[in-house]
């Protein structure tokens, strides 16, 4: 059985029990639009993400929630307190809310133990320095107490960086590319650390990265955004097999798009056969029989099959330890990307049967 998924809009879900919520923000730099009508709601202790290319607007939201920018409309709540929006500003000292930044942001000038203790100046020393050294126990960086920032890695920093916004106890914590600047093993181990240790702490959190990969290894929900808008608002899973438009497929995992044609509700046609889903495409999509539509192929829908019918020639390999990325092509000249495991050793320019095994039948409506 394959699902299917037709859309265009993102859909953000409820905001009735939500904790964060971003309600129709937009903001305006010299009149010139950065945001517009952003909507999304986090609940207590989730973990979301802002996902997106360079100079998509993601960290100037991120700002607005910390109160480092003002928005131009919407509005901005956290728990029952409005911090922006209308004729209300909460500044940011007030907002309760933790930061944590891609350069870490460390005193160079003072110990990890008194990095992290550097907000608790409201309660006595011993107890902060005693709530201190519990946080640096919780990220792994026991006994570093008395160590200078610039003994540790860049890895042992963003810990440190962690634990300091943690040390207040925030109503919510934003992450601004808190990997960027680690080699890709260090990021893929800390980022799996990081969710831990927030969902440990039952914080809010939010962070904005440009990584699929960190995006999917620390959030709950994903928002995908571009030029501004918020493409698609969900959990990894829909964001990935179920795409609301043609940016976010291409954005979030790799795949090609071959050209298709509907049959009927539950079968489109393709170069490489036909595709019968089920439940059948919604009525609201309007695409008769005979529309012609973009299928998207994602490489793990394709399986290597010596026995099969269907042959593709080897036009790219590229080893990736565990398998190849091979990029296929039909008869017809069109190309496919596939995941094969490593053992299954192809060279350029050979002919291999390959097989479809799709569970989830994406289309876009074809832009004649």
């Amino acid at each position: 059985m394959t699902d299917n998924f037709l859309s265009s809009k993102a859909s953000p879900k409820t905001l009735n029990e939500d904790y964060l919520v971003v309600d129709g923000v937009s903001i305006e730099y010299a009149q010139h639009k950065i945001l517009r009508d952003v909507s999304f709601g986090l609940e207590r202790g989730e973990i979301g993400c802002l996902l997106g290319p360079s100079g998509c607007g993601k960290t100037t939201l991120l700002r607005a929630i910390a109160g480092f920018d003002r928005i131009a409309s919407g509005s901005i709540k956290l728990g029952e307190k409005k911090l922006s929006g209308g004729k209300e500003f909460i500044p940011p000292e007030q907002r309760n809310i933790g930061m944590v930044f891609q350069d870490y942001a460390l005193f160079p000038h003072l110990s990890v133990l008194k990095n992290i203790a550097f907000g608790l100046h409201k309660i006595p020393t011993r107890k902060a320095n005693k709530k201190a050294s519990a946080l640096l126990e919780q990220v792994g960086l026991g006994g570093k107490e008395n160590a200078m920032p610039h003994q540790l890695s860049g890895g042992e920093q963003q810990r440190v960086a962690l634990a300091r916004a943690l040390a207040p106890q925030p109503k919510l914590l934003l992450l601004d590319e808190p990997f960027s600047n680690l080699d890709v093993d260090l990021r893929e181990n800390l980022s799996r650390d990081v969710r831990e240790i927030i969902k440990q702490s039952n914080t809010t959190a939010l962070m904005v990265t440009h990584d699929q990969h960190e995006a999917f290894a620390i959030s709950d929900s994903i928002g995908v955004i571009h030029n501004g808008v918020l493409e698609q608002w969900g959990s990894s899973y829909s964001i990935y097999h179920q795409p609301m438009n043609a940016f976010v497929a291409n954005f979030v995992g790799q795949g090609v798009f071959l050209n298709g044609v509907i049959q009927t509700s539950q079968c489109v046609e393709t170069t490489i056969g036909k595709l019968d889903y089920n439940p059948p495409l919604p009525i609201k999509t309007h695409l008769s029989p005979g529309s012609r539509v973009k299928v998207l192929i994602r490489p793990d829908d394709i399986i290597h099959d010596d026995n099969s019918a269907l042959v593709a020639t080897v036009v790219s390999r590229h080893f990736r330890g565990a398998d190849f990325l091979y990029i296929l092509m039909l008869a017809n000249g069109e190309k496919l990307l596939a995941f094969v495991p490593s053992h299954h050793d192809h060279t350029v320019g050979e002919s291999i049967g390959i097989r479809l095994e799709i569970n989830h039948v994406v289309v876009f409506q074809h832009a004649d």
